[in-house]
């Protein structure tokens, strides 16, 4: 049974979608359709919500069983659909803002991130000349880049004060400044500390950047440009032909986490994606590594 403040709200989004905005009855039958799975899925989940306090986090959370069931071109219209629903209750004066606001609509026909192999990444690192404070330094970002999944502007803006060893945690200052705490596997842990006690403590640190993690050689934080340019020159000693860059490595991350078994939900927390719809794109990876290997190795793909 649907509750009444659905159904009317429901019927008066539905005279808006005819009245207002003039559109065909098909169209209208696919709104009303794809509003009412949200409906269900509140129904469905005991969740007493009206079209008033829906919050984002009912959202994604109906988003994330979409992604599960539902091909990406489904999802794109049913959250399309939830956006236009929301709009409209702020047209009615209903609702101040809308739940959707932060909702990616899957992406179509996206190219998909490069991702390297370990031996890829190991045979970047160890083009650096460790031998040179600069190189040494290289080597720790490189290293948490992935080992944490890091975004270059979250590397280049972590703080000492970020560091949470003790508790196995770096703190990130994701998109939006938005926090969430990532875990930081021992070595890595290791190498930094190395860095911070041999290099930077001896260091003359500029007054606004006192608090950075990893600086350049004048003492001051390091730009995302100087980041692209390292892992460009790592690829090129390397000779690794793939179009890399640092996001390379937080593909690689999330890709080998995935691949290992970890769930989805906490990939998105780990990467600080606002929409579980962004993670979603590694699960496409790994359908394509599979196909590959199908391609690759079975009788019947070879023509045999």
């Amino acid at each position: 049974m649907i509750p009444k403040i659905w159904q009317n709200t429901i019927q008066a989004y539905i005279h808006y979608l005819k009245l207002e905005r003039g559109l065909a009855e098909n169209s209208i039958d696919s709104y009303e359709l794809d509003l009412m799975k949200f409906v269900h899925f509140l129904a469905h989940n005991e969740i007493e919500a009206t079209p008033q306090t829906v919050t984002a986090e009912l959202i994604n959370e109906f988003v994330y069983q979409l992604s599960t069931v539902l091909a990406p071109t489904s999802q794109a219209r049913i959250i399309s659909g939830l956006k236009s629903f929301f709009t409209f209750l702020i047209i009615d004066g209903k609702i101040e803002k809308s739940p959707t606001d932060l909702l990616e609509i899957p992406k179509l026909g996206r190219k998909l991130p490069e991702v390297l192999a370990v031996e890829e990444i190991d045979a970047l690192i160890e083009t650096l000349d460790l031998s040179t404070n600069e190189g040494y330094r290289n080597k720790v970002m490189l290293e948490l880049l992935y080992s944490c999944g890091l975004r270059v502007s979250e590397l280049v803006n972590l703080r000492l004060s970020d560091l949470f060893f003790e508790e196995g945690f770096i703190r990130v200052i994701g998109k939006g400044s938005k926090h969430r705490f990532v875990p930081i596997d021992p070595e890595t842990m290791q190498w930094i500390t190395l860095y911070r006690n041999s290099i930077r403590n001896h260091m003359q640190v500029k007054k606004e950047d006192i608090d950075i993690v990893f600086l350049n050689r004048r003492g001051a934080r390091l730009t995302r440009a100087m980041i692209f340019t390292i892992v460009k020159q790592a690829a090129k000693d390397a000779n690794i032909q793939k179009n890399i860059s640092p996001h390379s490595f937080r593909h690689s991350f999330a890709t080998y986490l995935l691949e290992n078994g970890a769930d989805i939900r906490m990939i998105q927390l780990m990467l600080g994606h606002e929409s579980i719809l962004t993670t979603e794109i590694y699960t496409h990876i790994s359908r394509e590594k599979l196909k590959n290997v199908m391609d690759t190795y079975h009788p019947r793909s070879r023509g045999e």
